[in-house]
């Protein structure tokens, strides 16, 4: 440092002692005398700008801003290398300053100095910073077996404390599932099942600004449970269509037998037709070897299922509602192969 550098620092410090002289400023306390006054506290959003006024009249000969022992500007004189603060040219009775784009930094006590006829006066305003609510840390979406314990996550911050609660929002999307099913940051469920399986929305909010909303994806897998299954009355040399549907996550894979014997796609005059969740097994022109009793075998790696359908002619006594959903005796011992021989290639 050279010598005039060093005389310049030696009269800042003066010069900031003499200020603290002057308005009764002692090191680290806010300026402070009979006549001084607290104005209410100014609140401000993160990212606004805030205005701190201060009146003043002709009668007085100095004139400061300090947030806590920080001068910010003596007269028009700024002292703050901060270019967000700045001196408003407001009226001669006022003397205001202006802080751009606030900050958490910025929250706290300002003190207007005032000197009038060799009497020390202050204004202190209270700056209270607002942060909107924010989530900064949720949980991934997870996969789970049916019967599993699942905990989720929110974590959020803001000014004042935010609020957070969980909705739940079906996977089926009937609507039966949006709803709030609790508040906090977690949500913890037990022995989970299927229909526990969707969108689940974390919010908070602390009135600042609009809510912030975040989702996790839980997605619970189960065996196939076949739901719906009906036997099919077509007439000889006619087209007839046995289908089966399944719910199942993952996706089942469906086979179809005749008796026990596997039907293929494309043999036998058949043909094979899955989609999604539903199995079709097509006869494009029926001849009387063609009825009988079929079973549809819906599975995946978390177990297997089937349902005895029949295609009948015209005239044949059924019940045309009564598709077993279980398996029969004669199936039991297929059923169990086809687990085995499915669950091998996982």
């Amino acid at each position: 440092m050279g010598l005039t550098g060093y005389f310049e620092l030696q009269w800042k410090c003066l010069v900031v002692v003499a200020l603290r002289l002057l308005f009764l400023v002692p090191a680290g306390v806010p300026a402070r005398s009979g006549d001084s006054y607290l104005k209410d506290n100014i609140t401000v959003r993160q990212g606004d700008s805030a205005v701190l006024k201060c009146n003043v009249d002709n009668k007085v000969s100095r004139v400061a801003w300090l947030n806590r022992t920080t001068i910010l500007f003596t007269g028009n004189e700024k002292w703050s290398l901060d270019p967000r603060v700045v001196l408003l040219n407001t009226a001669v009775t006022e003397y205001s300053i202006k802080i751009i784009n606030v900050n958490l930094y910025d929250e706290g006590p300002y003190v207007c100095s005032i000197l009038t006829n060799k009497k020390p006066e202050s204004t202190k305003v209270h700056l209270i910073v607002q942060v909107p609510a924010r989530i900064v840390n949720i949980s991934a979406d997870v996969s789970v077996n049916e019967g599993s314990n699942v905990s989720l996550m929110c974590l959020a911050i803001g000014r004042p404390e935010p609020s957070i609660f969980w909705k739940f929002r079906s996977s089926k999307g009937d609507g039966k599932g949006n709803r709030i099913i609790t508040e906090g940051e977690y949500v913890e469920m037990t022995g989970i099942t299927k229909d526990m399986s969707g969108s689940y929305d974390c919010i908070t909010s602390n009135d600042i600004s609009p809510p912030d909303v975040r989702t996790v994806q839980v997605t619970v897998n189960y065996p196939p449970v076949i739901s719906r299954a009906r036997s099919t009355g077509t007439a000889v040399g006619q087209k007839g269509v046995l289908w089966c549907e399944a719910s199942a996550v993952p996706l089942a894979d469906f086979q179809w037998y005749k008796g026990e014997r596997r039907l293929f796609n494309g043999l036998n005059r058949v043909k094979i037709e899955n989609k999604g969740k539903q199995s079709m097994l097509t006869f494009f022109n029926v001849s009387e070897e063609d009825y009988g009793n079929y079973t549809c075998v819906a599975m995946n790696t978390l177990g297997i299922t089937n349902a005895s359908i029949i295609l009948y002619g015209p005239g044949a006594i059924h019940d045309v509602n009564n598709a077993a959903l279980s398996p029969t005796s004669s199936f039991l011992l297929l059923t169990l192969v086809l687990t085995l021989s499915f669950i091998s290639k996982f």
